[in-house]
């Protein structure tokens, strides 16, 4: 075993230390805060120091607004997506690693370069096709052929708005690539040998070794969805629709000279970071693995 430098060892201890801070360090000011009362963050700030009024504020938030409701919004959107993602991501691996064919590759990276466009970039775009699904085939149909269709299909205040313009997955489909290039071609062969068809090969095989993968995954998806604010943000108008990413803002100032109420603010924050904690203490194991490769 190397012996390490105790130099080393210092400088790696203050780092984590570092990194803890700024990690738990807003959550601390976030709990802190949330246990005051508004007229002394006005005062004073951000409070150092927990109070006496954390449930206090939280029942005023519970009171307020229909969090439970937002909750149930944002755990089905996060949800759908991530089933999604991971439908499409794996599958779209699968055919890119195992099927043979001149142009794979060049759908493969011109499905990568698509991470050079972030959802805000391409926000008006996606809300002209989630407001009329068919309008593209329409232009496309009437360029063609000269043939009008009277058929639209709004998905806007709707779970199906919410969710299917975020499905497609370019980092997903890298993920899953490469692990399936890890994959020995002696088990294709064999499985093939043994009367195997792609498909009896995907699921009996692939998906099994793949559990890792899928739990790191649908952990990332399903945090990046959970506090995703500006397309649910453009995509719905309705109250009964909004997650609870908008809702947070519920308690900010609507008016000119109105006092925010910033003690709600971290309370209704707190409650929103529930349930991503949830998540990650019930995923952290495969997590880990399908992130470092452990166990693969």
């Amino acid at each position: 075993m190397v012996e390490r430098h105790p130099l080393l060892k210092t400088t790696t201890l203050v780092m984590l230390v570092l990194g803890l801070v700024f990690a738990l360090g807003p959550i601390y000011l976030a709990l802190c805060s949330a246990s005051v009362t508004s007229r002394q963050i006005l005062l004073h700030g951000l409070a150092l120091l927990p109070g006496p009024h954390l449930w206090e504020n939280l029942g005023s938030v519970l009171h307020r607004a229909d969090i439970g409701h937002m909750l149930l919004n944002s755990c089905v959107v996060s949800l759908i997506v991530v089933a999604g993602k991971l439908a499409l991501a794996s599958t779209s691996a699968f055919a890119a690693v195992y099927f043979r064919s001149r142009i794979r590759h060049l759908v493969f990276w011109g499905t990568f370069v698509t991470l050079l466009l972030p959802l805000e970039v391409r926000i008006v775009p996606t809300y002209a096709v989630a407001s009329d699904l068919f309008e593209p085939l329409h232009t496309l149909l009437l360029a063609i052929t000269g043939l009008q269709l009277d058929v639209s299909l709004n998905l806007l205040d709707s779970y199906a708005g919410l969710s299917l313009p975020l499905m497609a997955s370019a980092t997903g489909t890298f993920l899953f690539r490469q692990f399936y290039l890890t994959v020995p071609a002696e088990l294709a062969e064999a499985a093939r040998m043994d009367g195997a068809g792609p498909l009896r090969f995907f699921i009996d095989i692939l998906l099994p070794l793949s559990k890792a993968n899928f739990a790191a995954l649908g952990t990332i998806v399903f945090l990046t969805t959970w506090k995703d604010y500006m397309w649910p943000l453009v995509a719905t108008s309705r109250p009964e629709m909004r997650t609870i990413a908008l809702g947070i803002s519920t308690f900010l100032p609507t008016e000119t000279g109105q006092p925010p109420e910033w003690n709600l603010v971290m309370a209704a924050a707190l409650i929103a970071l529930a349930p991503p904690l949830v998540v990650i203490g019930l995923t952290q194991r495969w997590f880990v693995r399908g992130i470092t490769g452990v166990g693969k």
